[in-house]
């Protein structure tokens, strides 16, 4: 008599699980299709943002190089130096 008593009261999660899916189920075909291709579009976009982030990074760290070598390679001028 246990058993039956346990079974028939339900988790309100699983009752909310069940309710989601029976909304899920009334939605088109087409408008499920539309939504998954926009999960997908999402997905690739982020491995395009992450390219151009690292390249962005790549570029900065060579200016920063090429600066810095031009600041202390750059010949300097002595205006000290008396022209006679």
């Amino acid at each position: 008599m246990g058993k039956k008593d346990a079974s028939a009261t339900k988790l309100p999660v699983d009752q909310y699980r069940k309710q989601i899916g029976k909304q899920d189920y009334k939605k088109t075909k087409s408008a499920l299709k539309a939504t998954r291709l926009q999960a997908e579009a999402k997905k690739s976009a982020t491995g395009l943002k992450d390219g151009i982030l690292v390249i962005a990074a790549i570029l900065f760290f060579v200016l920063c190089v090429y600066a810095f070598f031009y600041l202390n390679l750059s010949t300097e001028i002595n205006l000290d130096v008396d022209m006679d």
